[in-house]
């Protein structure tokens, strides 16, 4: 690939206003002030902008004040002009130097600046009538008062006539020393921030490539109003990539940290947080240091920075620096008190560096600042926010008065479930082994946790319910069992099985003495996490089990042990379904609602069979991974693949970060499945190296056969898809499975193997008697159309499908109604709309068999803005990406400027971007590609050509 100079992201009308200035030598010649916050861009726009007038001839000398020998005030610009002057080819220089210095040692005891500011502007102008030149003067709010005064007289009073003048500096406040250059400047030109859309791409070309789009929005919402800073936005980013922090994940880079960890670099400080003429000096930052992290470990108000003081310092010392800073824009107060930093990435900068004293320290003078005015008591009640500053206090406070605290603000602290969780947890962790009240709140923590949908939080219980799980019966055993059974049921949302060979065996022991629990921990190897295995209820042993009467119904969204048996056999015959189903009342749930559970099982929806079964009681909100998975799985069956793709990567990342290599395993498949129905054979096969050959899920199973197929390993493809179905059926999965047997069905037509085929319609045929889902329907009636040519049976299901919004198999039934119907152009017609929108922009024939394309004969054509772009367009592109403008581009490719135009609006129509911009980053990204707009590559690893899944769901 070509390389080129980085684009100057969202500023390319600003790089060709401060270009005009430079051009405009002579009578038309002009000074311009460029302006904006620190990190704005604009010494970026100035130098692009110089380098493109440079290009085209125009002579560009920088007034050099910086390195200037002389005293404040115009002695430096009779230094810094006379350098310029002697960068000029010209014989006169000499004479004009000469000049110069002789006015300035008349004027150097004093007085006749004014001589010396005209002598400046006459040199100038002389020399720019024989060598036309612009000059240009960086970061001009650092000049000095005297210099400052001294260059805006020479811009009002003593122009050189013919020199274009170019400033750039930040804005500054009204008795700063450079507030009157504004007025001096013929135009000002603010740099705006850059909006979201601008931002996005200039992460996209720091990185080099494809961004996730929730790194994107996370490295946004961490800079809060530096958000559309560009050189805020490259501190983050740079400060990911010092740490590692970044993924290179299905060919985008991705966040490996939690999001509250971005923080800026060292250099932070030259951001201008706040106003911008805020300054943080050294007592600033030492107590905005300590401010980050007592606002991260628990909720800050303004009151209760009373007393409080840093080591050395006095509680007014504090106050008064905490005033400044919320005077300077640096942290903000809300109408509550509630503090926080405007720019969350500065907090988190600021939290790595040495803290001054132990910061415990201040979280408990928070504390006793309100206990000793109201007691523990009262004070956890009145506010339950304490119980944060309890947990970060730890040993700083003494558990006689945290104890009682903690009992009261988790007692009133329902109305905030997460403050509550927290509260409960700190207060565990406090209370004595054997104390009474322990089994209480373990039930009411996990109560809070499981209807805010916080399984984290309910996992976090596991070591103080093992140590009651480890006492005499004498306890609320009953409780205990559903705070066991709601341990399990987070457990399998965060997708992690209590059976893994690396669990803690603590676990599977509490497990084998709670069978309800064991039964709803043992769903996970059902729904592709984790081995399947068989619980002890179903083996019957277990001396130590609790007795039937201590078992509980289902609460709120742990499943009663009925409904847990019908979650299990929602994976297996229908038989088992029926019994399962006959054990619940008998208006507890609709058919539609038996259908859904059904399906879920076949994609391992976890999160979607619990919804379906629990309704109401279940909380379908949440970050857990069942969750993530649920949105991935119903994203791809309504056609929304490329957040699909983002969900399965967020959990890849998640998982990685965790430390949890087997999580999320069907959103590897998933993912999987859709990158093959992409033809993109190399980021395919990624993902199945990352699943291990012990799961043994259907849907897992149909993306190995279809990467083999398109891998030109025909014979191991059948071989080793009947091999999975087995193990499948000996698993106990059977769901998913008539998935798997279309698939090998369709590439059995597709290569004309009978015996196959035949195979493949006798087994589906055979598991539709044994599990009678919707799902085997489908299949069967599906399967039937191509083996028997039953146009109708296709018809009815593709009526449904279209009802139900599944997009993948609604493909399927139009491919096999193109083979066998006697109009085939409507149902190609169907097929290659919904593949476009897909984005599989490439040959709908390779989907079809030899019989079928002959039969067939001219494929559809899709619109033309998916034609190829030409040689011409690629090179206008590349120009563009290039930074360069409508003037040069005309130039090097021998066009008028009008037909750059008008070239440009055909590619936003057929591109679908909307600015240059966007045409720039979606041709260095690879999004172009991706569409089929250019040749393929074959970077991933891919043949190029479409390979699209036909039959199965999905």
């Amino acid at each position: 690939m070509r390389r080129y100079r980085p684009l100057l992201v969202g500023r390319n009308a600003e790089t060709e206003e401060v270009a005009e200035a430079l051009r405009s030598t002579g009578a038309s010649a002009y000074s311009l002030l460029v302006t904006g916050g620190a990190g704005a861009g604009k010494t970026a726009v100035v130098e692009r902008a110089r380098r493109v007038v440079v290009d085209e001839g125009v002579k560009v000398l920088r007034l050099g004040w910086e390195d200037a020998e002389g005293q404040a005030g115009t002695a430096v610009l009779a230094d810094a002009v006379c350098g310029v002057l002697a960068k000029l080819n010209d014989v006169r220089i000499p004479a004009r130097v000469a000049a110069v210095r002789r006015v300035q040692s008349r004027t150097s005891d004093g007085g006749g600046e004014v001589a010396l500011l005209s002598a400046l502007g006459e040199a100038l102008a002389d020399a720019a009538h024989y060598v036309p030149f612009a000059l240009v003067l960086d970061d001009v709010q650092r000049l000095s008062a005297q210099t400052a005064a001294a260059l805006g007289l020479l811009l009002r009073g003593f122009r050189p006539a013919g020199v274009p003048v170019v400033m750039a500096g930040r804005p500054t406040g009204p008795g700063h020393t450079g507030a009157r250059l504004p007025a001096a400047a013929d135009r000002v030109l603010e740099l705006p921030p850059l909006p979201p859309a601008d931002a996005g791409a200039l992460i996209v070309q720091r990185l080099g490539g494809p961004a996730e789009p929730f790194l994107v929005t996370a490295v946004l919402r961490s800079l809060g109003p530096l958000a559309g800073n560009p050189a805020g936005v490259l501190s983050v980013l740079g400060s990911l990539e010092e740490r590692g922090a970044l993924l290179d994940i299905d060919g985008q880079v991705c966040l490996a940290e939690p999001e509250g960890r971005l923080r800026l670099t060292a250099d932070a400080m030259e951001l201008g947080i706040g106003r911008p003429d805020a300054s943080l000096d050294t007592d600033a930052v030492v107590t905005a240091a300590a401010i980050a992290r007592l606002v991260d470990a628990a909720e800050l108000r303004l009151d209760d920075l009373h007393r409080l003081e840093l080591p050395g310092g006095t509680p007014e010392a504090f106050g008064r620096t905490v005033d400044r800073l919320v005077r300077d824009g640096v942290l903000t107060v809300d109408r509550e008190g509630r503090m926080a930093f405007a720019v969350p990435a500065f907090a988190a900068a600021l939290r790595t560096l040495s803290p001054q004293g132990d910061v415990r320290s201040l979280h408990a003078r928070v504390i006793t600042t309100v206990t000793d005015r109201l007691g523990a008591a009262a004070a956890g009640a009145s506010y339950p926010r304490l119980a944060d500053h309890v947990a970060a206090a730890g040993s700083m406070v003494d558990d006689a008065l945290t104890v009682p605290l903690l009992l009261a603000a988790a007692g009133s602290g329902r109305a905030d479930p997460p403050r509550a969780v927290r509260g409960h947890l700190a207060v565990l962790r406090r209370l004595p082994r054997d104390d009474s009240r322990t089994p209480g709140l373990l039930r009411e923590s996990a109560d809070v946790s499981l209807r805010c949908a916080d399984h984290t939080g309910v996992l976090a219980l596991g070591e103080p319910l093992l140590a009651c799980l480890e006492r005499p019966r004498g306890e609320d055993r009953e409780g205990l069992e559903w705070v066991t059974r709601a341990y399990a049921l987070s457990a399998l949302h965060e997708h992690r099985s209590l059976y893994a060979e690396d669990a803690d065996p603590r676990y599977r022991k509490a497990l084998e003495r709670i069978p309800d629990a064991a039964e709803l921990a043992a769903l996970g190897g059902l729904y592709g996490i984790g081995l399947t295995t068989t619980t002890p209820s179903r083996r019957g042993s277990g001396s130590d089990r609790l007795p039937a009467a201590g078992r509980t119904s289902g609460s709120g969204p742990v499943p009663s042990p009925a409904e847990v048996r019908l979650l299990a056999a929602a994976a297996g015959s229908g038989a088992e379904f029926a019994r399962a189903r006959r054990s619940l009342p008998e208006d507890a749930l609709g058919q539609a609602a038996l259908d859904r559970v059904r399906t879920a099982a076949g994609y391992g929806d976890l999160a979607g069979a619990f919804e379906a079964v629990l309704g109401e009681r279940y909380v379908a909100e949440g970050d857990s991974i069942a969750v993530r998975y649920r949105a991935m799985v119903r994203d791809y069956l309504a056609g929304n693949w490329d957040s699909a793709l983002s969900g399965a990567r967020r959990i890849e990342a998640r998982g990685r970060i965790e430390g949890m290599t087997d999580t999320g395993q069907l959103a590897r498949a998933l993912a999987a499945e859709i990158h093959t129905s992409r033809g993109e054979a190399g980021r395919v096969r990624k993902w199945l190296d990352l699943i291990p050959d012990s799961v043994v899920h259907p849907l897992v199973a149909r993306v190995r056969l279809s990467d083999r197929y398109w891998s030109w390993r025909t014979d191991e493809a059948f071989e080793a898809a009947w091999c999975d179905v087995r193990r499948a059926r000996e698993s106990g999965v059977l769901a998913g499975i008539e998935g798997v047997l279309q698939r090998i069905l369709w590439f059995g037509v597709r290569e004309n193997m009978p015996a196959v085929t035949r195979r493949a319609l006798e087994e589906l045929e055979a598991l539709h008697e044994e599990v009678a889902s919707p799902m085997t329907h489908e299949a069967v009636l599906l399967a039937r159309c191509l083996v028997h040519r039953d146009t109708d049976s296709t018809l009815v299901v593709h009526r449904l499908v279209r009802q139900q919004g599944d997009l993948p198999l609604r493909i399927t039934c139009c491919l096999y109604l193109a083979e066998i119907s006697d109009d085939p152009q409507p149902w190609l017609a169907e097929s290659t709309r919904i593949l476009h929108s897909l984005g599989v922009g490439r040959s709908l024939g390779r989907l079809l068999s030899p019989a079928a394309r002959e039969r067939n004969g001219s494929m559809p054509r899709h619109r033309a803005a998916r034609e190829r772009l030409s040689e011409q367009d690629l090179r206008l592109i590349e120009r563009v990406s290039a930074g360069s403008t409508n003037r040069q581009i005309a130039a090097g490719l021998a066009w008028s400027e009008k037909t750059v135009e008008q070239r440009l609006t055909q590619l936003f129509q057929r591109t679908g971007c909307r600015s240059r911009t966007e045409l720039a980053t979606a041709w260095l990204d690879g999004r172009l590609a991706e569409l089929g707009l250019v040749p393929d590559t074959g970077a991933d690893g891919g043949s190029g050509d479409a390979v699209a899944l036909g039959p199965g769901r999905g």
